[in-house]
C-alpha cells in the first residue's frame, strides 16, 4: 500500500497544480470546479457514483459526493477543495508544482488539505462495490477556508450521507473529537459630529465605544468563570478585541466608531445564544445614550464540535492510532456533518503549523501510515459493516 505510488503522487501534484483559492476578498477568490472535475473523473474511473452539486448562489463553486456501494450507513471520508491565498514571493518552492525535496512534497494545499483527497481515493481503490456491506463516500466541499458555504449547503439540504465521518484536516494523524467554535462581529456606534471646543455640540461615538469595551471585558470575565473545559489548551472561551476605527480629526467630535471582535466558544455554548446575549447587553448599556447601535456579522460562525467519546469512529481511530482523541483550536466542517446525523472525527496527515504558511508541505513518511489507517477504517465500517 499504496497500490501505485507514482499514480498517487501524480494525483497530488495535479490537485496542487489546479488553483482553487477561496477568499472573502473578490480579487483572490477562485472557482473550485476544476478540482471537482478532476476528482470526479478519477472517482468515476474507480467505480464510484458521482454527484456534483453547485452551490445555490455560486454556480462556479460545487460540492462533490461520490458513493461506492449501497445502504443507509457507511463511512464518509471528507475534505475541502479550496486553499487560502498565498504570498508568492515568500515561497522557496513553487506553490503549484508539488515539488519533492527533503522527503517532503511542497505546495499549496499539501497539508491543508488537497493531498488527503488523493489519499482517500487511493485507499478506496483497493475495494469494489461488491466488497462493501455499507457504503463508502468521498466528500469534497467548497469554500471551507472562507465561508463554509459548501458545508452549509450540505446541512441546508439535509441529505443523509453516512453514519461515520472522518475529515482529513492536518492533525499529525491523531484523532480529534472537539474544537472551539467561532464568530466575528462588528459593533457600530453612530453619534453626531461637532466642534471639539464644545462637547454639547455632538455625541461622541468613541467615548460610547469606551463603554462598550468595558462591558465586553466584563462579559468575557463572566463567560470564563461560567465555562471551562480542561480538554483544551486554552480551557476557557476567548473574546478578542481585534480592530477599532473611529473619527477623522482630533478637533472634531467623533461621529462614528466601529469595533471588530472574535469570540471562540467551547462546546455547549451555542452561537445564537451568544449573539443574542451580546446584542442584549450592548443595547441595555447604551439605552440611556443618544448613540445609534448596530451590528454586522463579519463571519456567521462555526459551532463548536464535540463528538461523543463513545462514538464508534472515535474509539476505532483511538485504537488504530494509539492516541486518545483530543481537541484543537481551529474550526472545521465537523459540526455540519454531525448535524446531518454523523459522528465525526478530525484526523489527517500533516501539521496545522505549516498550513496557511509559505512552503506548506506534507512529509512523505506520513503517506503509508495514512493509507493503512484509511484502509483499516474502510474494512471495519464498510466491509465488516
Amino acid at each position: 500500500m499504496p497500490t501505485s505510488p507514482a499514480r498517487l503522487l501524480e494525483r497530488i501534484r495535479r490537485l496542487i497544480a489546479t488553483p482553487s483559492v477561496s477568499s472573502v476578498s473578490p480579487q483572490f477568490d477562485q472557482s473550485n470546479r476544476p478540482v471537482i472535475d478532476l476528482l470526479a473523473d478519477w472517482l468515476e474511473s474507480a467505480g464510484f457514483t458521482v454527484r456534483i452539486e453547485p452551490l445555490p448562489e455560486r454556480p462556479d463553486k460545487a460540492n462533490l459526493i461520490a458513493t461506492l456501494g449501497e445502504g443507509p450507513g457507511g463511512l464518509v471520508l471528507a475534505g475541502h477543495t479550496d486553499t487560502v491565498p498565498f504570498d508568492a514571493g515568500r515561497w522557496r518552492h513553487d506553490p503549484f508544482a508539488g515539488e519533492i525535496a527533503d522527503e517532503r512534497i511542497y505546495g499549496l494545499g499539501t497539508a491543508d488539505m488537497k493531498a488527503f483527497l488523493a489519499l482517500a481515493l487511493e485507499a478506496a481503490q483497493e475495494f469494489r462495490a461488491g466488497d462493501l456491506h455499507q457504503p463508502l463516500l468521498i466528500l469534497a466541499t467548497a469554500d471551507e477556508e472562507s465561508s463554509m458555504a459548501g458545508a452549509r449547503a450540505l446541512a441546508a439540504a439535509r441529505q443523509p450521507l453516512g453514519r461515520h465521518a472522518l475529515i482529513g484536516e492536518p492533525t499529525g494523524l491523531k484523532p480529534v473529537r472537539m474544537h472551539k467554535g467561532i464568530f466575528m462581529e462588528a459593533i457600530r456606534l453612530e453619534g453626531r459630529s461637532g466642534h471639539s471646543s464644545n462637547p454639547a455640540l455632538g455625541v461622541n461615538a468613541l467615548e460610547g465605544m469606551h463603554r462598550v469595551i468595558g462591558e465586553l471585558l466584563r462579559w468575557r470575565a463572566e463567560l470564563q468563570t461560567r465555562y471551562r473545559n480542561p480538554c483544551f489548551e486554552i480551557e476557557v472561551p476567548t473574546l478578542n478585541l481585534g480592530h477599532i476605527h473611529g473619527g477623522d480629526n482630533p478637533n472634531r467630535i467623533c461621529a462614528d466608531c466601529e469595533l471588530h471582535i472574535d469570540l471562540r466558544p467551547l462546546p455547549g455554548m451555542a452561537l445564537t445564544d451568544l449573539r443574542e446575549e451580546l446584542h442584549r447587553r450592548m443595547g441595555r448599556l447604551l439605552a440611556d445614550s443618544d448613540l445609534r447601535l448596530s451590528f454586522l456579522p463579519l463571519f456567521a460562525g462555526i459551532e463548536a464540535l464535540e463528538t461523543p467519546a463513545t462514538a464508534a469512529i472515535i474509539q476505532a481511530t483511538e485504537q488504530l492510532t494509539g492516541a486518545p482523541a483530543g481537541s484543537v483550536s481551529f474550526g472545521t466542517e465537523g459540526p455540519y456533518l454531525n448535524a446531518l446525523g454523523m459522528d465525526t472525527v478530525i484526523l489527517g496527515p500533516g501539521s496545522v503549523e505549516c498550513a496557511h504558511q509559505p512552503d506548506e508541505f506534507l512529509a512523505l513518511a506520513t503517506i503509508l501510515p495514512t493509507l493503512d489507517l484509511l484502509h483499516r477504517l474502510i474494512q471495519q465500517f464498510c466491509v465488516e459493516g
